[in-house]
C-alpha cells in the first residue's frame, strides 16, 4: 500500500512540475521576434518609465549562463556556492542586470543558509515583491524594481530591526566596494 501511495505521489508531483513548466515553454515559443523598430520602441519605453527593457537575446549576451538562469528564469543557485554567501567587504550589492543599488553590506547577516542574507533593501523602491506559488510552496519573490530580475525570496525569520531575511542569489548581485562606488548607479526607484 505504501509503495502504491508513494508512486502515486511521485507521479502527481512530476506531472504537476511538467505542467507548471509547459506554459513557460509555450509562452517563449509564442513570443514574436523583435525587429529594429520594436527594439527602438522598447528603448524609448525604458527612457520614459525609468525601467530597463531588453530582449532575451540581449540578456543572454550580457549575462553568464548562471546569471541568466537565476535572474531571467527565476532559478536558484546551489547553497554555499555563490560568490557572496560569506562575503564580508564593506559596500553595496547591485543588480547584476541593470546596476541598481539593492542591498547595503551593513544590513547583511550570517543566516547559515548558504545564500547572502540581508534584513532590508537599500531603499524600499529598489525591489518589488510578488507572491510565488512555485514548487508547491507559498513564498514571496524579490525582484529588482528597475529590470524585473529575479533576486531570491524574503522570509519573516530575520533579525531586528525588520525581522525579515532577504535570501538572495549571489548570481543576481554585483558587489561595489564603498570606496569605489560610482555615482551613475541608479538607487532604487
Amino acid at each position: 500500500m505504501k509503495v502504491i501511495l508513494l508512486g502515486l505521489c511521485l507521479t502527481i508531483g512530476c506531472t504537476a512540475l511538467a505542467c507548471q513548466q509547459q506554459p513557460d515553454q509555450e509562452r517563449m515559443q509564442d513570443q514574436p521576434q523583435m525587429g529594429t523598430a520594436s527594439l527602438q520602441a522598447a528603448t524609448a519605453d525604458s527612457a520614459r518609465d525609468g525601467r530597463l527593457h531588453k530582449t532575451e537575446e540581449e540578456w543572454r549576451a550580457q549575462l553568464t549562463e548562471m546569471q541568466y538562469y537565476v535572474t531571467r528564469q527565476a532559478g536558484t543557485e546551489r547553497a554555499f556556492t555563490g560568490a557572496y554567501w560569506d562575503h564580508k567587504e564593506d559596500g553595496v550589492y547591485n543588480c547584476v542586470c541593470c546596476g541598481q543599488h539593492l542591498f547595503d553590506s551593513k544590513t547583511k547577516f550570517k543566516s547559515g543558509t548558504g545564500w547572502p542574507s540581508f534584513y532590508e533593501a537599500v531603499t524600499a523602491p529598489a525591489i518589488t515583491e510578488k507572491a510565488d506559488n512555485s514548487h508547491f510552496m507559498l513564498r514571496i519573490e524579490v525582484l529588482c524594481s528597475r529590470c524585473d530580475a529575479h533576486l531570491g525570496h524574503v522570509f519573516p525569520d530575520g533579525p531586528e530591526p525588520t525581522g525579515l531575511r532577504y535570501c538572495i542569489n549571489s548570481a543576481s548581485l554585483d558587489f561595489e566596494a564603498r570606496g569605489e562606488m560610482q555615482s551613475d548607479h541608479k538607487e532604487g526607484g
